[in-house]
């Protein structure tokens, strides 16, 4: 008897029947609450004896139900109350754990009965109080289910939150991911702000686990959708094809079009008959336009197209009736150095070379002349309609001043003209627009020695003139300054004569002698011989003296002087005799040579030659 009251005690406690039993008992039947209402306290004490098989199968119920706290692992929980700070979650250990309500901002709509993830934090806090955190489930769970659809390229859905440097910043399971300004549409984005708090699809590109940084992209989902499109219109390209398209970027050498997924090139001078500084003057960004297809490479991934080819040629609507020697009137469109190009109709274009601009033969840049965007009126000189070239004139809208160059500047005629250039050999002067003369190095000063024409005047200065000789046939004129005044070494002739005395100082002392100045235009030498003097000495610089003329030749401005001369007998005869013989050859018309040959020989006796 007390046997099977024993017995029948150890049912009650342990809600369970014995394993021959066939029908179900309690605990198998409610779990739950048998484990809820179970004495712990006389379990742990050794109160309430248990068998062993009773024992395991009650520690397989614990297992089954109660969660394993010692694991850092994401469970469900169950949202059992709401306080004004915390939720109360139910994840079925033996107390309930405890989350701030600021965890579940994200969700206003949390109410009791909601499953929830959580991962405990807190075991046991300073209260016995399990403390867990849905935040950091949700990261976890986050970065899960980011990894799975990086590593299986699924489409997730993301809220673009706000605008950073470069892109946006999406938030894609709890996750702040950043989405490239690149990435967000496969056509330049140039209003950000416009994405700014919508819901869109994306795709998981990137992912660096080291720094939790995720990329994300829109445009992948775009490219995706038009690489069919683009194949089948690649497929379809054909020379001389029209197609319509939307303008995409521009830059300062041409315009890309979408034609669909499959971009093409305008290139500048593709886009207008007439000439254009920059593409922006023709189109703007997102325009639609029909284009033409001009050209593409054989993998059909350049394309180029042409704009201005869908119009007729300026050329073939120009007036038949045009012909050379018509004025025409046009807009400088290009200036260079050789001449200017002149739009005479829209994509008809003229050249008026630099010659052309000025009945001048000294050519200049044909800046000087006109500027760009100057309205001008100009002669057709030439017109090839097959090639479409066309050259144009202005001199010759104004007579040529060279057809009464007799009248106007005849030989020995006297003028003023501005110097427009220097050359080696001479200078040229502009008498009037069209008219330049040369005047050689040599007409310029009766008495200075000019190396260069830079030495005697500058460009702008004006010269008078005397013209010398005119070439009407080959419009050549030629002109002398020296020869407005009178040659001063006619008069030195005389002043200066062989025989006659002069006082000056010596200038300089130089090789084999020295020079002596007797006025700004002569300049004499003294041989080393002849600078000796009554005493035996010589003259130094700067020192005084007489001195003779023992040579004087007009035609190659030399002068030859000797204090020696004065004091002695054998010099001075050979002055009065040179002297004599020269006034005879002069009397005889002796030539010029000829009497440089006599005084040649008599230096040449007088230096001991």
């Amino acid at each position: 008897m007390a046997e099977e009251q024993k017995e029948q005690e150890v049912q009650e406690v342990a809600g369970m029947a014995t394993a021959s039993q066939p029908e179900v008992t309690e605990q198998q039947a409610n779990p739950e609450k048998f484990l809820k209402e179970f004495n712990w306290h006389n379990y742990e004490e050794g109160i309430d004896p248990i068998a062993d098989d009773k024992l395991e199968e009650f520690e397989k119920l614990v297992e089954e139900n109660f969660v394993d706290t010692l694991d850092d692992e994401v469970v469900k929980g169950k949202v059992i109350n709401i306080t004004d700070r915390d939720a109360i979650i139910d994840i079925n250990a033996k107390s309930e754990g405890v989350i701030s309500l600021n965890e579940f901002r994200y969700n206003p709509d949390l109410k009791v009965g909601d499953e929830v993830e959580v991962l405990i934090d807190v075991r046991e806090d300073a209260t016995g109080q399990l403390v867990l955190s849905h935040r950091k489930a949700r990261v976890i769970m986050a970065w899960d289910r980011v990894n799975k659809a990086h590593d299986e390229g699924l489409i997730v859905n993301g809220f673009v939150k706000c605008r950073t440097k470069g892109g946006m910043i999406v938030d894609v399971f709890g996750i702040e991911a950043f989405l490239p300004g690149s990435q967000i549409d496969v056509k330049p984005i140039r209003d950000y702000d416009a994405y700014v708090g919508k819901t869109m699809e994306f795709k998981v590109v990137k992912i660096n686990h080291e720094f939790k940084n995720v990329v994300v992209s829109h445009k992948a989902l775009i490219e995706a959708d038009i690489e069919e499109q683009k194949k089948e219109i690649i497929g379809q390209l054909e020379k001389g094809q029209v197609l319509e398209g939307t303008v995409k970027n521009i830059t300062s050498y041409g315009v890309f079009v979408d034609l669909g997924g499959v971009d093409g090139l305008i290139h500048i001078t593709d886009l207008s008959w007439s000439r254009i500084n920059h593409p922006n003057e023709i189109v703007e960004l997102d325009q639609k336009l029909n284009v033409v297809i001009l050209d593409f490479d054989e993998a059909k991934t350049r394309i180029q197209l042409g704009l201005k080819q869908l119009h007729k040629h300026p050329w073939e609507a120009l007036d038949e009736e045009l012909k050379v020697g018509d004025k025409v009137k046009g807009k400088v469109v290009v200036i260079a150095d050789y001449g200017a190009f002149i739009e005479v109709a829209e994509g008809v274009e003229g050249l008026i070379h630099v010659s052309e601009m000025s009945w001048s033969t000294h050519l200049r840049s044909a800046q000087d002349f006109v500027n760009v965007g100057d309205e001008v009126e100009a002669q057709i000189l030439t017109l090839d309609r097959d090639d479409r070239k066309m050259s144009l004139g202005i001199k010759q809208l104004t007579p040529d001043p060279w057809t009464d160059i007799t009248s106007k500047y005849p030989v020995g005629s006297k003028h003023t003209g501005v110097v427009r250039n220097f050359t080696n050999f001479g200078v040229f002067v502009e008498l009037e627009e069209g008219i330049d003369g040369l005047i050689y190095i040599s007409d310029l000063s009766w008495t200075k020695k000019i190396k260069h024409p830079s030495e005697f005047c500058n460009v702008g200065d004006k010269l008078d003139v005397v013209v010398l000789e005119l070439d009407v046939e080959g419009r050549k004129l030629s002109l002398g300054h020296k020869q407005i005044e009178d040659n001063p070494w006619d008069k030195y002739e005389t002043e200066f004569a062989v025989g006659t005395t002069h006082t000056a100082a010596i200038s300089e002392i130089v090789d084999k002698g020295a020079t002596i100045d007797f006025n700004e235009d002569i300049t004499a030498f003294v041989p080393q011989r002849h600078l000796e003097k009554e005493d035996g000495s010589k003259l130094k610089k700067g020192e005084t003296a007489e001195f003779q003329i023992i040579e004087f030749n007009k035609e190659f401005k030399r002068v030859v002087a000797s204090h020696a001369a004065i004091h002695r007998e054998e010099e001075q005869k050979i002055v009065k005799q040179a002297a004599k013989k020269a006034a005879s050859q002069n009397n005889d018309k002796t030539t010029i040579g000829d009497v440089n040959a006599d005084l040649q020989a008599l230096k040449d006796k007088m230096e001991g030659k």
